[in-house]
């Protein structure tokens, strides 16, 4: 992982290098409207409130969980006995990644929804509650963390999520298999360049020309960047958008020309 003076370094490079965020000049007319219409949208929506009261009573609990990584680890804990306040103010995406996850689902409709990485489930929720008729399946490899999570369900009444516990490389083939097509999938564990690609490669599987992948941390070392810009690369990709913290996968066939396309959000 990089050093955070690394990340500050490319954080400030791509906020120089990005598109203003604004819409203005992008000769895109997708990406124009999902910049105006879903990234820009500043509504506040119903389901809002409820879960940033969650994350909020969650960033004060004392409770100590006993934490299995899978993945690459976290950037701030080498321990595996943490604090739930620890993890919710340290691992989980700020309100803004969330709202953006729930704008995406209900603009463009996703009902078969993948999420790799539960974590304290606010993503979830959020994405949950775009529709409720959405079908969300999301994968938590550490057992004391997907045990919260179903609490934190529970607890905002979200009916529609399916919690898939183990390691993404053994419960993600088993999992796909109970859907026909992907909508949206968010990818958001293990980030290392190898396991990335794999996800990557078992979500074409169920993808269609609308389906929509998110990846996390697509910046956060040199191999999710490896990663990022082997998935950039891949033919059957049409439309890339960097936010820096997450990059968004489109395949629309109408794109005639493969466009990559950075933002500021």
């Amino acid at each position: 992982m990089y050093s955070t003076f690394q990340l500050a370094k490319k954080y400030l490079q791509y906020w120089l290098a990005a598109s203003n965020g604004k819409g203005h000049g992008t000769h895109s007319p997708f990406v124009y409207e999902f910049i105006v219409q879903v990234l820009n949208d500043s509504r506040q929506f119903y389901c809002y409130k409820t879960i940033e009261g969650l994350r909020h009573r969650l960033m004060t609990d004392s409770t100590v969980l006993h934490v299995e990584d899978y993945g690459a680890g976290s950037v701030v804990s080498k321990t595996k006995n943490r604090a739930v306040k620890e993890i919710a103010n340290t691992a989980l995406k700020p309100a803004k990644f969330g709202q953006l996850m729930f704008r995406i689902a209900n603009y463009y409709n996703s009902k078969n929804i993948v999420e790799l990485g539960t974590s304290l489930g606010i993503t979830t929720a959020y994405l949950a509650s775009a529709a409720g008729d959405a079908r969300v399946t999301t994968m938590e490899g550490a057992p004391a963390i997907a045990a919260l999570a179903l609490r934190n369900f529970n607890e905002l009444a979200l009916k529609n999520i399916g919690l898939v516990q183990g390691n993404f490389d053994e419960t993600l083939a088993p999992a796909l298999k109970s859907f026909s097509i992907v909508d949206l999938a968010f990818v958001d564990g293990n980030h290392r360049r190898e396991p990335t690609l794999h996800y990557f490669e078992q979500l074409l599987q169920y993808s269609h020309e609308y389906t929509i992948l998110i990846f996390d941390d697509v910046h956060w070392s040199s191999e999710m960047e490896a990663a990022w810009e082997t998935i950039k690369a891949d033919s059957r990709v049409r439309l890339t958008i960097d936010l820096f913290f997450i990059g968004l996968v489109f395949f629309r066939k109408d794109f005639k020309e493969k466009q990559d396309f950075v933002v500021r959000f």
